[in-house]
């Protein structure tokens, strides 16, 4: 079974930082642009980050830019969410994506996705 399994997630202060990780199972993601997505209760589900399959082009949403960080370590099929300077309206349950299409400028969900990890920003 192809799984994106995400990690990381928890309760952390205003201002905290929380790294959550993206693993795939039943086939490789080596190769393909990951990106990250959130979903705020009663909101729909909104793009975070997008990172191509080297690693050359990467996309933040702008609410995110210069807090978050996408990384991926190719060689452990990983993808990774740095997320600092947390604010409550970061709040949201995060999911994984695969395979989307990434420019500069945006990134567009591909069809693999993980089951969402829940973050949540209070005091």
């Amino acid at each position: 079974q192809v799984q994106l399994v995400e990690s990381g997630g928890g309760l952390v202060q205003p201002g905290g930082s929380l790294r959550l990780s993206c693993a795939a199972s039943g086939r490789t993601f080596r190769n393909v642009n990951k990106g990250w997505f959130r979903q705020a209760p009663g909101k729909e589900r909104e793009v975070v980050a997008g990172i191509s399959w080297s690693g050359n082009t990467t996309y933040y949403t702008e609410s995110v830019k210069g807090r978050f960080t996408i990384s991926r370590d190719n060689a452990k099929d990983t993808v990774y969410l740095q997320m600092n300077s947390l604010k409550p309206e970061d709040t949201a349950v995060y999911y994984c994506n695969a395979i989307g299409s990434i420019t500069g400028s945006s990134y567009n969900p591909g069809k693999y996705w993980g089951q969402g990890t829940q973050v949540t920003v209070s005091a």
